[in-house]
């Protein structure tokens, strides 16, 4: 409960290195990350293609098909019969006043499946249905089944449903993901015909998949011997296979999972639910479709409804399916087993694959796990655990957090404090970048800075801050673009799935009053020493991780599973190898042979009747206040304002650009004359809902020059918009760059963060470093986010030392060229009544800024040279991309782009790079404000083979056949991400984004006109464009040295190679 929102409370003040506008969604913003510190709870998402993923986060019978309303039905007794007619028995109803919903707890009496329905007036309708599925071995069996059972179904004969639903659907989420003991599958729509649609296909997908007897499924999902050719070498392919193979090639996630597994070694924690690589050719077809028939019922299901939809007609839809099961023994088979506590420590090494050349005895890793109790805890314990773990960890004035980054033994913090999410709580926290001598000074510090906030207990300030921070986040109930109803459903989900209540997660009021009234009468030392006392210091059930560096380890990886391969075919026959080719060419015929017409229509959809002519409009009105133009947006936000002050950055130096990353952190985590930066912290926690601030970067279509800004963003309740601008005024004129070693502090986190998104975003890395290769804004974004940046850091960390009075001036350079009036824009987003509040403290703000800079506007022309690029990682897998200006081939905008560059996702690329080729996700993505188009992979297994599927997109649209049934569901699918939903924050912000590139409400109209006209000739003609793609494309891919050099080979000096860690 509390630590889903204090996830959310810290994500939302948190902010991109460098935002960039979304071409692909046109009314949504750049896309923000929302961490999760579940480094133990891995949810192994089923990516889709269609929507790219996020650059630096700037985002699962009847034998006929049910006919459904377009509106939501009312109930009538001569419709719908009561429940118990419908087979369900009321066992609880309740209303939650904290997310003003009426909830009521079925029980299906044939099978017992438990349904909430919860009902209220959300129109982003959500549903989901979950399994207990805890495995008994790491060979991925949940993992590859969550993929499965979305191929096909008894009702949806088709190869994928799933992508004929993000084809033509309006869904606002559609996934899949697994837990260590569960497996979810929640859709969402605003849309009801659409909702129930989706509910259908994946009721039906869940209870009757066609995997189960198709072993060709669970080849392509799950794992299977390639042969092409008798005389070549057999392969291991699969789609999970491979994604997991990029999961294994992560250092943070070898060590998530190595703690996981350590400190529950005798439950079912103790495997990998999403599958080690080493154990995934272990999986039979037959342990495969016992899993399903085991686990896959009604009697093991948990079944969520939220929204605005009748909860009758949910009962309806349910009692088709459920009724056609008897009872059985699943949730008995299911039930997850507690850990029992250790009588003393254990302490474990493993090694993980890192580069040669570096200091590697610089690049150990340390996590020291705790397994807090062997039972499960009462909500008041929770709830102060979860207060706890945001004081020690939550921000960087949090101490525990402080004193290790302060240490200089480590660059960046690892472990999930406190994770409960599971059925028993842990604890973890940890350092890496640590040097081997310094593995066991590390472990001391965590232990003695536990005791030494144990025996003073903490600052009152830091814990009115944390207060602050979840109280606001509770009223403002904002989960990004997350639905509020799937936010909810998972944290129903984590006591319900173990047989406890449902409703208790759902209610906080209660328990987090009387924990403040306890904390004010008792002080927070009572309230949170003996915690830290008995589930942390005096818990003989502790696990040390230590991780060491091991240059050899990836080679020697692949060349234990060559050896494999290379005796299961010295063990084959002539006849069996001949076989083997058969088989796979038979799979690669069936994964690129297209559903016939007939069975495609079986899924249902909606047709362009359903669908608004005209897009969504967010008001806004444009005014002044002392001469600076301010954007007023007036939506009902529960008396929160949100503020996004703009500064222009055209006149900072293109030297000076790398530091901006830097310049950010440092105006956060820096103090001021009068305050340190924890002060500052804790203020900000205090009184504000949170400030950040980030450059925005982004080309705009027509102009030569970049948009380019400093975005200081903040937000606050009605009665602190004074605090929130007064704070904002604090940080970027007040604070000071004179402390050296936390900027160097500041580098070696960033120098860890640049290393992880290499290796676990490598697709994030090089569609960047291709966009540095064809535009400026793409350069710059390059600069302050990418293996540029990366060099960049590495090269100041050798120079701060020597050069810190020249890095600090140039840091109040960059402070003097942003922030002033001259050049300055104010985007508000509230009621009227809060509008016209805040205009007097905006005004007085605005006066406290300087008037202007001497610096003039800077002309940045800078590009990376055009040159194919492959950035050598240690990894098992690749992120293949290319990419092409088209408008500097003549290409003029059209709205129809969209729509193709989403089919050329969901159909050539998912059918060739993921089904095919076994990638875990490729897509395209078309820039309209660049121009660019570019091609991507994600943990591909091949590299010059994926360049050959891009290449062959020209061919596949001049041969593509489409009928109107086909042509509807791709413009609807496409609208639907144009009218992605959105919550005020964001159409406040998206409105604001539209300002900045000069996106008029008639360009709107007018794409979306094009967008429903699109037609098959508008395909065909786009033909030419992706033919100047494979003629005039860049290459970069984050690959293997062992993949570079073959594809060197193979194409002599084809790939500059570039060794980036």
């Amino acid at each position: 409960m509390l630590r889903a929102v204090l996830r959310r409370s810290k994500s939302n003040t948190t902010s991109p290195l460098c935002a960039r506008a979304s071409s692909r969604r046109l009314s949504s913003l750049p896309s923000r990350p929302h961490p999760r510190r579940r480094s133990f709870l891995r949810q192994h998402l089923k990516l889709i293609p269609t929507a790219k993923p996020p650059p630096f986060n700037a985002h699962f019978r009847p034998l006929f098909t049910r006919s459904v309303a377009t509106s939501s039905p009312q109930s009538s007794p001569d419709v719908y019969d009561a429940p118990e007619k419908l087979g369900f028995e009321k066992l609880s109803e309740q209303f939650i006043e904290e997310c003003k919903s009426k909830a009521v707890l079925f029980k299906h009496k044939k099978t017992g499946a438990q349904v909430m329905s919860l009902s209220n007036d959300d129109e982003n309708k959500v549903f989901g249905v979950v399994f207990r599925t805890p495995p008994k071995d790491s060979t991925g069996i949940p993992h590859i089944l969550e993929h499965s059972v979305l191929c096909g179904s008894r009702k949806y004969p088709l190869k994928e449903p799933f992508v004929e639903l993000l084809k033509g659907s309006l869904h606002t989420f559609l996934n899949a993901f697994t837990y260590p003991d569960r497996t979810c599958y929640p859709v969402a729509s605003t849309n009801a015909k659409d909702f129930y649609n989706l509910v259908d296909v994946y009721l039906d997908a869940v209870f009757f998949p066609k995997c189960v007897e198709d072993i060709q499924t669970f080849q392509q999902e799950g794992w299977h011997h390639e042969l092409n050719d008798p005389s070549e070498d057999i392969t291991y392919k699969g789609v999970v296979f491979n994604e997991m193979k990029g999961v294994y090639s992560q250092p943070d996630n070898i060590l998530g999972r190595s703690s996981q597994q350590a400190v529950f070694p005798d439950n079912t924690y103790g495997v990998d639910s999403g599958g080690d690589p080493l154990d995934i050719p272990k999986l039979t077809f037959a342990e495969f479709k016992e899993f399903h028939l085991k686990f896959y019922h009604p009697s093991n299901a948990r079944i969520w409804f939220y929204g605005d939809d009748d909860p009758m007609e949910r009962l309806r839809i349910l009692s088709e399916y459920l009724d056609m099961f008897d009872v059985s023994t699943a949730p008995e088979e299911s039930i997850v087993k507690s850990q029992k506590l250790f009588l003393k420590p254990v302490r474990i090494v493993k090694k993980y694959p890192a580069t040669e050349g570096g200091d590697l005895k610089k690049k150990h890793m340390l996590c020291l796990n705790w397994l807090i109790s062997d039972e499960p805890l009462d909500s008041e314990t929770e709830l102060a655990l979860g207060f706890l773990d945001d004081l020690l960890l939550g921000t960087p004035a949090s101490p525990l957090r402080k004193i290790l980054l302060e240490s200089s033994l480590g660059e960046a913090i690892v472990g999930g404090g406190v994770e409960d999410e599971l059925l028993q709580a842990q604890f973890s926290v940890g350092l890496k970048g640590v040097s081997k001598e310094d593995i066991k000074k590390v472990e001391d510090l965590v232990m003695d800075t536990l005791k030494s906030l144990a025996e003073t207990g903490f600052d009152t300030d830091a814990v009115e801050a944390s207060m602050n921070t979840v109280e606001f986040s509770l009223r403002e109930n904002n989960t990004g673009s997350f639905p509020r109803g799937l936010a909810l459903m998972l944290q129903s989900i984590g006591k319900w799935i173990y047989d406890m209540d449902p409703f208790e997660p759902l209610k906080y009021q209660k328990p987090l009053m009387a924990l403040k009234a306890r904390i004010a009468e008792e002080g927070n030392k009572a309230v949170f020493s003996p915690l830290i006392e008995k589930y942390i210091l005096n818990n003989p059930h502790r696990v040390t991780i230590e991780m060491q560096p091991d240059a050899e380890k990836a080679s020697c990886d692949e060349a234990a599973e060559k050896k494999l391969l290379d005796e299961k075919k010295a063990s084959m026959t002539e006849a069996d190898l001949s076989k083997l080719a058969r088989a796979t060419r038979e799979l690669r015929l069936r994964q690129e042979t297209p559903d016939p017409p007939e069975v495609l229509k079986s899924v249902p959809s909606l047709s362009l009747q359903d669908i608004p002519k005209k897009p969504v409009q967010i008001p806004i009105k444009i005014g002044d206040i002392n001469g600076v133009k301010v954007l007023h947006h007036d939506l009902f936000t529960n008396d929160v304002l949100y503020s996004e002050v703009v500064f222009d950055m055209s006149s900072l130096k293109q030297e000076l650009v790398p530091l901006v990353p830097l310049f950010c952190q440092s105006l956060m985590e820096m103090g001021t004359k009068d305050m340190d930066f924890v002060q500052l912290n804790q203020l900000i926690g205090r009184k504000t809902g949170g400030i950040s601030v980030y450059p925005f970067i982004s080309s705009v279509r027509g102009k030569a020059d970049p948009c380019s800004h400093m975005i200081v963003r903040g937000k606050a309740m009605s009665g602190r918009i004074e605090d929130l601008f007064n704070l904002i005024n604090h940080i970027i004129q007040d604070v000071q760059f004179t402390d050296q070693k936390r900027f160097k502090q500041f580098i070696s986190q960033g120098k860890a963060r640049m290393e992880d998104q290499l290796q676990g975003s490598g697709h994030n890395i090089a569609a960047a470093r291709m966009e540095a290769k064809l535009n400026v804004a793409g350069w710059i974004g390059e600069q302050m986010g990418g293996v540029s940046y990366l060099e960049f850091l590495q090269s100041l960390e050798e120079k701060v030392d020597l050069h810190w009075n020249e890095i600090s001036s140039s840091l109040e350079e960059i402070r003097r060229t942003l922030f002033t009036k001259s050049g300055c824009l104010i985007n508000l987003t509230a009621d009227a009544k809060n509008l016209t509040n805040s205009e007097k403290h905006v005004g007085k703000f605005l006066d406290l800024l300087p008037s202007s800079s001497s610096a003039e506007s800077k002309i940045w022309k800078a590009r990376l040279p055009t040159i194919s690029e492959a950035i050598v990682i240690p990894t098992q897998v690749n992120y293949v991309g290319k990419a092409a200006n088209l408008y500097e081939t003549g290409y003029e905008f059209n709205g129809s782009a969209h729509v193709i560059s989403k089919h050329i996702s969901n159909t050539w690329l998912w059918d060739r790079v993921r089904v095919s080729g076994g990638a875990y996700g490729g897509y395209c993505d078309f820039d309209t404000h660049s121009g660019v188009f570019s091609f991507m992979s994600y943990r591909d297994p091949n590299l010059l083979k994926t360049l050959n599927v891009y290449d062959g997109t020209s061919d596949f649209l001049r041969e593509l056949e489409m009928d109107d049934g086909a042509l509807t569901k791709a413009i609807i699918g496409t609208i639907g991400d144009v009218d992605s939903y959105q919550l005020p924050d964001v159409k406040g912000y998206s409105s604001l984004v539209r300002y900045l590139l000069g996106i008029e409400e008639e360009e709107r109209q007018k794409r979306r006109e094009e967008i429903l006209s699109t037609s098959l000739a508008d395909f065909k003609e786009f033909a030419e464009r992706m033919n100047l793609v494979k003629d005039n494309g860049v290459v970069v891919a984050v690959a293997s040295a062992d993949d570079v050099d073959n594809a060197n080979k193979e194409r002599p000096n084809f790939f500059e190679i570039k060794k980036a860690l």
